[in-house]
């Protein structure tokens, strides 16, 4: 619990009527300055705010304060709460739009689905504060009054700030996966094309040697022929 109690001006209110504890203890116990509790005893502040026993809501002791007016150093202690509140549990649901803005939230949705198609749903609805079914509506330019929505930054309406958009946005795009996009043609590595041209080379060479032993046939039997020819 909090080391000041409730209501401390009014708290410091009654502790300066209706005990002798110092302008110093009363200021820390109450976690006020003591020249502001010395304006109270002053009537030049708090004029009008009705005190508050510290002891009837069990904030104090009888003891506690007469051990405090009996030694001017001391210095009181707020005492513990037997009632224990449970914590506030946060609600999950839409978020809350005043009914100033309610209007405006057609325009904002309109928004965000013209300029970040990526979110889903239930972002639009953490964002803006509306349902699923003006959201559909919206989309397929089926609500009451489509025809004359233009799309607003809610942002700039106030239904939601900057730091939370670009947070969902961001969460949008983490989810969403990325398309590998076409680079264009490349070319083919050094090792390929130098591997391809000296197969290419080395063909040619054996094509080139097979070629030179084809002609030299031809030529020796043609040589042949004519020394037979002439020994006849």
């Amino acid at each position: 619990m909090s080391n000041a109690p409730l209501m401390p001006k009014a708290t410091a209110v009654w502790l300066v009527d209706n005990t002798a504890l110092s302008f110093d203890q009363v200021a820390d116990f109450t976690k006020m300055h003591p020249l502001e509790i010395r304006a109270i005893a002053d009537g030049d502040a708090a004029q009008g705010i009705k005190g508050m026993d510290p002891i009837s809501t069990g904030q104090l002791t009888r003891d506690e304060i007469e051990r405090g007016e009996k030694d001017p150093n001391y210095r009181l202690r707020l005492s513990e709460s037997k009632v224990v509140l449970p914590e506030a549990k946060k609600k999950k649901g839409p978020r809350y739009t005043p009914v100033s803005r309610r209007h405006e939230r057609p325009s904002a949705i309109l928004w965000l689905v013209r300029n970040h198609p990526e979110l889903k749903d239930s972002q639009i609805m953490r964002l803006v504060g509306t349902t699923k079914t003006t959201i559909a509506a919206i989309r397929d330019r089926t609500h009451w009054n489509a025809a004359t929505l233009t799309p607003m930054d809610p942002v700039t309406l106030g239904l939601c700030s900057q730091i939370e958009l670009d947070f969902e946005v961001q969460r949008a795009a983490k989810e969403k996966p990325t398309d590998t996009a076409y680079g264009g043609a490349t070319l083919l590595p050094a090792s390929e094309t130098t591997r391809k041209d000296d197969d290419g080379d080395a063909a040619d060479r054996q094509g080139d040697d097979l070629n030179v032993d084809a002609v030299f046939a031809k030529l020796k039997t043609i040589g042949g022929r004519k020394a037979d020819d002439d020994e006849e």
